[in-house]
């Protein structure tokens, strides 16, 4: 539940609509208002006993008796133990079940079960059998607001104990990561697309409002949260993903599998992303997916396997064909990002020029900034004649490693790590006053091209 930004409507919401229950039930109304005072000051205590009256006499007469229910029973679980604290975790887990019952519009199914679920994994109340079946449950029947990254998380990562435990498959553990990460996918970019809106304006130099400002910071809050529980996902899959656990077990699935163009785009996506497109059953899933569904995934690993014969102008035709056949921007950005990351060994400009076409389709791809800063970072010693100038490309690595955080602060960890790396290889304070280039612009004649202004002492 957790909607604490409701609560300060509350007082609004009491004076107005009078329910049938409300005009039949006037100590209903009394002890609402009492116990909303007490609760917008956190006087709990006090709070409890009108409160408990009117949940449970009057549980629909406002919304007010789940909001602040729920404030109330925490801090009675806090402040209690033994069977008196049982008891009270109960009235909480009830409590979720009728803010849906009486407030269905207001609450969702998944809400609810992600709420039981994490309360009941705080006090240790439930087997991971229990609190995955409860996730699965929410997920496959509500995933539309399935949002909360900790449960998104919990759901993972039960999993992928159950299957330490032998008692799941390592498909299974494929398919929800794959589930999962397309969930984080999809609720980052729907923030990071309001946050690009607003750096947009900003960037043109127009003043935000208030509720901009404040939209800013709550997108890039949540936005940061994604990216925590996408790191915490991959880490929990661990090696479980390796190139020696994929094969065997794709070699294993193949002939039952090979019609199910879900599993087999699956299946060439993960051993594209760990680097095992080396191994003859890549080429056979790719095949399989060419004939299965002939689309930009597909060219995009055959550009890759090209590549890898030496056949570089067949490889970049199907690039280029791939990018042409996706009409979506969102993963046409992540089409040209990947090959951005495939061409780079053989042409850093060629992977830029693919990383700022993945920036043009999606404004909020942080990580092909990143690959860019890291372009930039690994030519230092190409660029500049003397070492001041060449150790000058990290000023200009830092600012689009900077860059990849603000779009897109899922990847502000990495980004903010990354920029500070850059930062401390460019030319110190005391080069800087040696040199007397301070306040000045370096060029590069290098591929990277563009200037960077020295900064001033």
């Amino acid at each position: 539940m957790k909607k604490r930004h409701y609560l300060t409507m509350i007082a609004a919401v009491m004076l107005t609509g009078l329910s049938m229950a409300q005009a039949q039930n006037p100590e209903c109304m009394t002890n609402l208002s009492i116990y909303v005072e007490h609760a917008k000051v956190k006087n709990y205590d006090a709070a409890y006993e009108p409160w408990k009256m009117v949940y449970e006499t009057c549980p629909d007469i406002n919304r007010a008796n789940f909001l602040y229910g729920e404030r109330i029973l925490e801090h009675k679980i806090e402040k209690s133990s033994g069977a008196e604290k049982d008891g009270y975790i109960k009235d909480l887990l009830s409590l979720y079940d009728n803010s849906l019952k009486y407030f269905p519009t207001k609450y969702s199914k998944a809400g609810v079960a992600i709420d039981k679920a994490l309360k009941m994994y705080e006090e240790k109340m439930a087997s991971d059998e229990q609190l995955f079946d409860m996730m699965d449950k929410a997920f496959k029947e509500d995933r539309a607001n399935f949002k909360n990254p900790r449960a998104l998380y919990l759901y993972f990562s039960t999993l992928v104990d159950l299957h330490g435990a032998g008692k799941k498959d390592l498909q299974d553990v494929f398919d929800t990561y794959d589930d999962v990460t397309e969930k984080i996918e999809e609720e980052n970019k729907e923030v990071t697309d309001a946050l690009v809106k607003i750096l947009e304006k900003e960037d043109a130099g127009t003043a935000l409002t208030a509720k901009e400002k404040k939209a800013k910071s709550v997108y890039e809050t949540n936005s940061e949260s994604f990216g925590k529980v996408a790191s915490s996902v991959d880490a929990k899959l661990g090696a479980l993903a390796d190139c020696d656990n994929l094969i065997p077990l794709y070699e294993k699935n193949y002939d039952a599998k090979k019609g199910d163009i879900k599993w087999v785009k699956s299946a060439v996506g993960r051993m594209f992303s760990k680097d095992c497109t080396d191994d003859p059953m890549f080429r056979k899933l790719f095949e399989a997916q060419l004939a299965l569904d002939p689309s930009a995934d597909a060219y995009m690993y055959g550009g890759v396997l090209k590549q890898k014969s030496g056949d570089m102008n067949g490889a970049i035709a199907d690039f280029n064909k791939a990018v042409e056949l996706e009409s979506d921007n969102y993963k046409k950005s992540n089409i040209l990002y990947k090959i951005a990351t495939t061409v780079r060994r053989s042409s850093k400009s060629q992977a830029r020029s693919y990383a700022l076409k993945a920036i043009d389709a999606n404004p909020a791809n942080g990580k092909a900034y990143l690959l860019i800063a890291n372009l930039y970072a690994s030519s230092a010693n190409d660029c500049g004649e003397s070492a001041f100038e060449k150790r000058a490309i990290y000023w200009k690595a830092a600012e689009m490693a900077r860059k990849a955080g603000r779009v897109d602060p899922a990847l502000s960890g990495d980004a903010n790590k990354a920029a500070a790396s850059y930062d401390a290889k460019a030319p110190t304070k005391e080069m800087i006053f040696s040199s007397g280039m301070a306040g000045q612009t370096i060029s590069f004649s290098c591929w990277v091209g563009g200037s960077v202004k020295v900064p001033n002492l």
